[in-house]
């Protein structure tokens, strides 16, 4: 199977300031990747740079063929580019309804969909970004990502500081869309074993640079090699 995206001596950062060397990973159709590391370690500013949030100093990103790297930031989405970043970058000015309909491009994945994977939303069709809770909000932010109908979804941290009930909710959603509906994705989680166990492949950044790539599997079967690539004491 060829792959769908692949990123070969990726160096980018933010001004002059090179924060990824030389990062070279593959994906491919259907596989979702947990990038694990310590905090600071690049995995947001590799997200962002898919994204087309960095500058990037050297190397190729290609998705599905495309030169991703050529392709500008508000042009990414047409590529197939869905981004749930850290801040969410929900529209807090409009309803959820507006949210999903005012980015909604043609796909299987329709707000309709969206509202039945997440009945909370549905229930608040009409009310404001500003009026949902924050696991309400994460919710929205991937289900705005999906209704752009993307190749590759890019999930940066989608659990962080949630309830414990919100984190089941999103998991399952997560495992839905990646294993049943077969979407690629690459997840960032400060959670590496609940990531780990829906994912195909992993691999653990350390000041930029890629230390380990493996199986998923294989990694989460090693919990301390994992405690040591990310600095946890047992």
């Amino acid at each position: 199977m060829a792959d769908l995206l692949k990123v070969e001596k990726l160096s980018a950062g933010y001004g002059e300031a090179v924060v990824l060397h030389d990062v070279s990973v593959s994906l491919k159709q259907g596989q979702t990747l947990a990038l694990l590391g310590r905090n600071g370690t690049g995995k947001t500013t590799f997200m962002n740079t898919l994204a087309g949030a960095t500058r990037q100093h050297g190397g190729t990103i290609e998705l599905d063929g495309v030169a991703l790297h050529k392709v500008a930031l508000h042009e990414r989405a047409n590529a197939g580019i869905g981004w749930v970043p850290q801040e969410r970058n929900i529209f807090k000015s409009l309803t959820v309804d507006e949210n999903l309909t005012a980015v909604a491009r043609p796909g299987a994945w329709t707000p309709a969909r969206v509202y039945e994977m997440f009945p909370r939303l549905a229930e608040r069709k009409t009310n404001l970004g500003t009026q949902l809770s924050g696991g309400e909000q994460q919710m929205l932010a991937v289900g705005r990502a999906l209704v752009l109908n993307p190749k590759l979804l890019l999930l940066d941290e989608p659990l962080e500081g949630l309830a414990p009930i919100i984190v089941q909710e999103l998991l399952r959603a997560i495992r839905r869309i990646t294993r049943e509906e077969g979407l690629s994705a690459i997840i960032v989680e400060q959670h590496p074993q609940a990531i780990l166990a829906i994912s195909d492949v992993a691999a653990v950044l350390d000041r930029g640079t890629v230390v380990h790539a493996s199986s998923a599997s294989s990694l989460q079967e090693q919990p301390e090699l994992l405690d040591r690539l990310l600095g946890v004491a047992r």
